[in-house]
């Protein structure tokens, strides 16, 4: 009796069927699903960075989604990474140019032993020329952000950049603030369907534990 317990020990996890396992995609998914209370870490990347950090912050609030905590403790998990605004010069620099070159000869000669001989040599030439250059500058605004949601075991369970010349009505550091609230959001809100779905529920469940 002991020995046949033993067997079917040992031959047990071959019986688990493939379904069962979960990918890591899944279990990242389902522990985004869970996170309510989100704390915004300082981005590196200077004063520009610190103005994208609150405006990710607002964006956030904003979307109704998530709480914004300034208490990393009370957090489900934390927001980190890098930001950047840059205004810069853009030269611009082009040049046309037309040239034509025409160039005619005419020579003839003629002689004999004992007459005079006679020589006639006609040359013509004519040159055009234009050549214009022409040189702009352009100022330009661009920002840039990327970011991690990390939770409190320190696994990333999202990620993502974004980058900005400046939207219609949102200046380029806000509209990057924009674009990543927006796609967390949506991220979030597809991990919720998934980690509701009753087929994967208990396996992600039991994996999470």
């Amino acid at each position: 009796m002991g020995l046949l317990l033993c067997m079917m020990m040992f031959f047990a996890p071959l019986d688990r069927s493939s379904d069962d396992v979960v990918s890591p995609e899944e279990e990242t998914s389902a522990q985004l699903a869970k996170i309510r209370r989100i704390y915004i870490d300082i981005l590196t990347g200077g004063d520009a960075a610190l103005q994208i950090r609150d405006l990710l912050m607002t964006s956030l609030h904003s979307s109704k989604q998530f709480i914004i905590t300034e208490e990393e403790d009370r957090a489900d998990a934390t927001l980190k990474g890098a930001g950047d605004d840059d205004v810069f010069t853009e030269l611009h620099q082009s040049s046309e140019g037309i040239n034509a070159h025409t160039q005619l000869g005419e020579g003839q000669s003629s002689g004999t032993r004992n007459y005079a001989s006679s020589a006639s040599n006609r040359t013509f030439g004519a040159t055009i020329g234009e050549n214009e250059s022409r040189r702009s500058e352009e100022r330009k605004h661009e920002a840039i952000a990327t970011v991690r949601l990390v939770n409190k075991d320190g696994d990333v369970i999202w990620s993502a950049t974004a980058e900005s010349f400046g939207g219609k009505f949102l200046g380029a550091s806000a509209d990057v603030a924009d674009k990543i609230a927006k796609r967390l959001v949506a991220d979030y809100k597809a991990a919720k369907r998934i980690s509701e779905a009753p087929d994967k529920t208990a396996a992600v469940a039991a994996s999470t534990k």
